[in-house]
């Protein structure tokens, strides 16, 4: 599932793409095609992102938004016009002069109002990403995780608690703070709290300018350390994140793997000890 970069990233690549400009809109698929209808010649006028979660809000739809999450399976591809003929799996076709962008496979792709919208901002946690969460997010995220036995990798997977933490920040962050994923919430210190939020809002701010995750330090890039280059299909320097088995590129030691919060949790005993 993609992180909150990437739906931070499409927010801002759909604006640059398409801001300010009327769309040509339609549903190969058919099960967007009535929405569609209402969004064609519209114009862009705003992007948004909140963790996993992407609203776009065009003029002429009133109180309404198109709602996206991608989900496991959804996929968006961006390309420069002429637009090739959209195949029968495409959700959502969004078209100018310039480009288009083909949006598959979304779990969720829904026009809704104003006050569905803003149901799902309530319901989800601070986003690292969002200027409205950056000051005060780590402090409302803390009132929850400072009192909670759930273990903080759990925790930081939970979007109540933190929106658009996935999979890979969720493992990369707590070794960079060594910080042990089966400690519960409760344990942490308040300043440990603080380090891995400010830590978050760079990681992810990389995430966004680079589009892909990189998480190791100068000190432990291939190059400082003379050694090989990640392979991996999500494109970045890791500690962790799927390395299990392999030697922890710090201590040496065996890097673990273990089911948590229905997802597969990464960690090295030596750097992350209770």
């Amino acid at each position: 599932m993609p992180e909150g970069h990437t739906i931070h990233r499409l927010a801002a690549d759909h604006r640059e793409r398409f801001g300010g400009r009327p769309v040509r809109a339609s549903s190969p698929q058919g099960k967007f095609a009535d929405s569609a209808a209402l969004l064609d010649g519209t114009v862009l006028e705003t992007t948004e992102a909140h963790g996993k979660h992407l609203f776009l809000g065009f003029g002429g739809l009133g109180e309404e938004w198109v709602h996206i999450h991608l989900g496991l399976f959804g996929k968006v591809n961006f390309g420069d016009a002429p637009a090739p003929p959209p195949t029968d799996t495409v959700r959502l076709r969004l078209a100018n002069p310039e480009s288009y962008v083909d949006l598959r496979g979304p779990t969720t792709c829904a026009l809704i109002t104003d006050a569905e919208k803003q149901a799902i901002h309530d319901r989800l946690g601070p986003d690292p990403l969002r200027d409205g969460d950056y000051a005060d997010g780590a402090a409302k995220a803390w009132r929850r995780i400072s009192k909670s036995r759930t273990t903080i990798a759990a925790l930081l997977m939970d979007q109540k608690i933190v929106a658009g933490v996935g999979n890979v920040y969720r493992a990369e962050v707590l070794f960079r703070h060594g910080i042990d994923p089966y400690r519960a919430g409760k344990d942490l210190t308040a300043r440990e709290w603080t380090a891995i939020w400010d830590d978050l809002v760079e990681l992810l701010r990389e995430g966004v300018r680079l589009n892909r995750i990189d998480t190791v330090r100068p000190e432990h890039t291939p190059e400082a350390m003379g050694r090989p280059p990640r392979v991996d299909d999500h494109g970045g320097e890791v500690y962790v994140y799927r390395r299990a088995h392999l030697p922890c590129h710090i201590c040496g030691g065996e890097i673990r793997t273990a089911g948590l919060a229905a997802r597969n949790l990464f960690w090295c005993p030596g750097c992350q000890q209770r």
